[in-house]
């Protein structure tokens, strides 16, 4: 399969989830996507079209923790934190948008440790 077909069958997919999972103020979306090397995570309010919290493991402070872990050890890194701001936010449930990927892997290892440290979808 070549590149440009995983991409357009990954942004097909994609736009199938965003079909059904929107953010609102009440409950906002958790959008995550990942590329080769990171991943990044925000939780968004689409009637407003804000992004209320947002991790990355290109961020400073995660970075070189995740550094020395491997990629689906920094995905529970990244998710963690995006939690623990989201609480702070007072976010407590969001509708999780998995950006077109399976959710296996990195994708899962985020959401397990967004759950555990406390988001609720």
């Amino acid at each position: 399969m070549s590149t440009k077909s995983r991409l357009e069958a990954r942004q097909r997919r994609h736009r199938r989830v965003r079909g059904k999972v929107s953010g609102i103020p009440e409950r906002p979306r958790l959008s995550v996507f990942r590329s080769l090397r990171h991943i990044y995570a925000q939780v968004v309010d689409d009637t407003r079209g804000h992004t209320l919290v947002a991790a990355s493991t290109l961020e400073k402070g995660l970075r070189d923790e995740a550094s020395t872990a491997n990629k689906t050890e920094a995905a529970r890194l990244a998710g963690r934190a995006l939690a623990q701001r989201a609480r702070e936010r007072a976010i407590a449930r969001v509708a999780f948008d998995r950006g077109g990927s399976k959710f296996h892997g990195r994708i899962k290892a985020l959401a397990e440790a967004a759950r555990q440290a406390g988001l609720d979808f």
